[in-house]
């Protein structure tokens, strides 16, 4: 059996936890630059006239009519929190598949014995015991249904946020109240294709649609699905994330910069993040691309976008080596006279560190010591990030950097963010 848990709501729950006064209020966390809503709580869902993804400027009078409360977006905090979820759940069973920041995969085979539904719910009476979050558990004989459960666990009450889909006579129940687009795996495409067959249900698709069919008009992908939804495991079990293929990072300036060294700043800023994230999977990459454009949206802006991709002589993971490269590409794709919204970098051509070979024209350079890399995370990872940085990087962060007005404080990473109680009696007075 597999277990799906899901955080309810986990950006605006991880706002919430430290926001008792918030608890039962809409409360909602914007994107990058304090642009969209990309996240809400359940009380701000149910108000309708606030769309996910809607800009803010645009319902603005709306959010204070509501009395919604907006955050920035706090991914330290965000991340951190979701860390001490995945430890929990480590606790219930030894292979935990991390799916996303907010969303893992619990192996439970050998439980058998033991009352699933009880068992799910100590999984989740831990999480909010010991984080604050509120989590959906879905259990199942294979992935897809464990999904499927996770669902329907948050969407009926009657579950309690834990559902568990463990006899065929459930799994025929949870397939006929299930949507086909609701199913795990199925896109907006398929779905489409689906219901032009008369396939409107998870039943009419598992139990009603020959897997010759399937497996013409959807692939093999599609008949795992379809064997999934059967009760018949297919999907494996990961508990190793393959490395990245890719690594990049492209955020909008605070402010539009037509400043070449402030842009060179930001870039560098960027290389030292992506170059970290390399390292940390044990890769070297074999090109940096570097990119820039102006604001699209913008009715009196010129508008100028372009990149440029470096072939690295020898594939690298220095932070030192990439941040020269990807000045060099920067110098060719700027030009004078435009106000740029964003810088991005991107690495490819990623593989294992071990399998480098040298070039025999072109010695490598003495920075390049791989010492001096380990010797650089290890400081930042103990005294905080960007302890150590390349000199290009500056000291004018705060000028380029994202808008982040509303941003919570990082109550589990940064000792001077700490969360401060005080006293009723002393009322300013903390302990």
């Amino acid at each position: 059996m597999i277990a799906m848990v899901d955080c309810n709501s986990f950006y605006a729950s991880c706002e919430q936890v430290f926001r008792p006064d918030l608890w039962g209020k809409p409360v909602v966390v914007l994107s990058n630059n304090d642009g969209c809503i990309i996240a809400a709580n359940k009380e701000a869902k149910s108000l309708a006239h606030i769309p996910m993804f809607e800009p803010v400027f645009k319902i603005k009078e709306t959010l204070i009519k509501n009395k919604v409360t907006l955050f920035s977006s706090n991914y330290t905090l965000y991340g951190e929190m979701s860390q001490r979820v995945m430890n929990i759940l480590s606790t219930f069973s030894p292979l935990v598949e991390v799916y996303s920041i907010d969303e893992s995969f619990v192996e439970l085979s050998g439980l058998e014995h033991i009352n699933l539904k009880t068992y799910g719910k100590e999984i989740k009476d831990k999480i909010f015991r010991y984080t604050g979050l509120p989590v959906g558990v879905g259990i199942a004989p294979t992935k897809v249904l464990a999904k499927l459960a996770n669902r329907m666990a948050k969407k009926l009450h009657k579950y309690d946020h834990v559902c568990v889909i463990e006899t065929d006579e459930t799994r025929i129940k949870a397939l006929k109240s299930a949507k086909i687009g609701d199913v795990w795996g199925i896109g907006r495409q398929h779905a489409k294709l689906l219901q032009e067959n008369k396939i409107f249900t998870a039943y009419d698709f598992a139990e009603k649609t020959p897997v010759s069919w399937v497996r013409k008009e959807m692939t093999v992908v599609g008949e795992r699905l379809w064997r999934e939804l059967r009760g018949e495991s297919c999907i494996e079990f990961t508990t190793v994330p393959e490395p990245k293929k890719g690594i990049g990072t492209a955020k909008s300036f605070g402010k539009r910069l037509e400043d070449l060294n402030m842009i060179e700043e930001a870039c560098a800023y960027y290389v030292s993040e992506v170059s970290e994230v390399l390292r940390a999977q044990k890769s070297c990459a074999s090109y940096i691309q570097v990119f820039v454009h102006t604001n699209y949206h913008s009715k009196f802006d010129r508008q100028y976008s372009q990149s440029c991709t470096v072939t690295l002589t020898i594939p690298t993971n220095n932070t030192f080596l990439l941040v020269t490269e990807a000045k060099k590409a920067l110098y060719k794709i700027y030009k004078e006279g435009f106000r740029y919204k964003k810088v991005g970098v991107n690495l490819s051509g990623i593989i294992p560190q071990e399998y480098i070979q040298g070039n025999l024209f072109e010695e490598p350079p003495k920075i390049s010591n791989p010492a001096l890399m380990k010797i650089f995370d290890s400081i930042n990872n103990k005294y905080g990030k960007s302890t150590l940085a390349s000199a290009t990087t500056g000291s004018r962060k705060e000028e380029w950097e994202l808008i982040k007005k509303q941003r919570s404080p990082r109550y589990t990473t940064q000792w001077q963010e700490l969360l401060k109680i005080c006293s009723p009696q002393n009322t300013g007075k903390a302990f």
